[in-house]
């Protein structure tokens, strides 16, 4: 695979590394997203170099990626610095949101970079977003990951699950009393907005195989507590996820509280031998209460697939987890 990503890589044109922050956007078919994307970047205060993996779209995504990246991302600032496309890569098959940062997060260790912001295909940040997490960095290098106030498209309100997950953890914006300080810790936000600092990549490694799409934020911000870092928003800046259009039917919802159990089983820090016993007949309980066949059958699922569990969680304990 690693060959395969470099040939592709060298065919959209990798250049030398010129930027301290690799921005990884993950795309599939989203053309109705990808200008506004991207735009935010080139208007941003601070210079990133660009890495994106498609996931096998058919909309022309990755077409429309290259088109703005020859006009906008080889322009070069006074010092040296600009807007760069560091790789467009597509491995030809859809590999899941974990999988295909996975890609970028690789490149990044590689190459050198001191942070990666992982940015949702639908979502874009201010201009100064970035140069605002890299200066919490730079104040306070317990924090592992730091993410901006994540709004709805308007970005006049949180998101709804930014504010479920995070908003009892955070100070009223509207009642800031000068002085006060600029970064609380969260125990969860969602991977539509993170940035990453290079020590906490270096020892947290990339997203668990045991999930394809949900559960892998969750999975990795537990590692990254296990590991000793700090997770935190920074409620002076903003970043836009458009999903105000999104429908969570029954069937999703029970899709979730499936990957739930998980996440549970796989978090570092939880008891392994409760989490075998609980973890099915929790998951089957679910599935009674809420009269799901399907999630009753996924507690025997979560039996069978225990022996990999264990082994992907027995992983992630090393330095630079599954980015081997």
């Amino acid at each position: 695979m690693s060959e395969r990503i470099a040939t592709l890589a060298a065919i959209t044109g990798v250049i030398a590394m010129k930027n301290r922050v690799l921005v990884i956007i993950v795309t599939y078919n989203g053309m109705k997203w990808i200008d506004r994307c991207l735009g935010s970047l080139k208007d941003s205060d601070e210079a990133v170099d660009v890495f994106v993996v498609d996931n096998g779209s058919t909309d022309g995504t990755p077409a429309r990626v290259r088109e703005i990246c020859r006009g906008w991302f080889r322009e070069t600032a006074n010092d040296g610095s600009g807007w760069w496309l560091a790789g467009l890569v597509e491995p030809g098959e859809n590999l899941g949101f974990g999988g295909a940062n996975n890609i970028g997060l690789k490149y990044a260790l590689e190459n050198g970079y001191s942070y990666v912001y992982l940015l949702n295909q639908n979502a874009w940040i201010q201009h100064d977003t970035i140069t605002a997490l890299v200066r919490d960095f730079e104040k306070d290098g317990s924090y592992g990951i730091l993410s901006p106030i994540q709004t709805c498209a308007d970005g006049t309100r949180p998101d709804p699950r930014f504010e479920a997950k995070c908003g009892k953890y955070l100070p009223d914006r509207k009642s800031l009393l000068p002085g006060r300080k600029e970064v609380y810790d969260v125990p969860f936000v969602m991977a539509a907005h993170w940035m990453i600092s290079r020590k906490c990549l270096e020892a947290v490694g990339g997203f668990s195989p045991a999930f394809h799409h949900y559960g892998e934020d969750d999975n990795y911000i537990h590692r990254c507590l296990w590991h000793g870092f700090r997770c935190g928003v920074d409620i002076t800046v903003i970043g836009v996820h458009d999903r105000a259009t999104r429908v969570m039917d029954k069937a999703s919802r029970m899709r979730l509280k499936s990957i739930g159990s998980t996440v549970q089983f796989s978090n570092p820090g939880n008891l392994l031998l409760f989490r075998i016993f609980w973890q099915p007949v929790k998951l089957f309980l679910t599935g009674l209460v809420y009269f799901s066949p399907t999630t009753m059958a996924d507690a025997f699922r979560l039996i069978g697939s225990m022996p990999k569990l264990i082994r992907y969680r027995r992983l992630s304990r090393r330095g630079s987890a599954f980015l081997g």
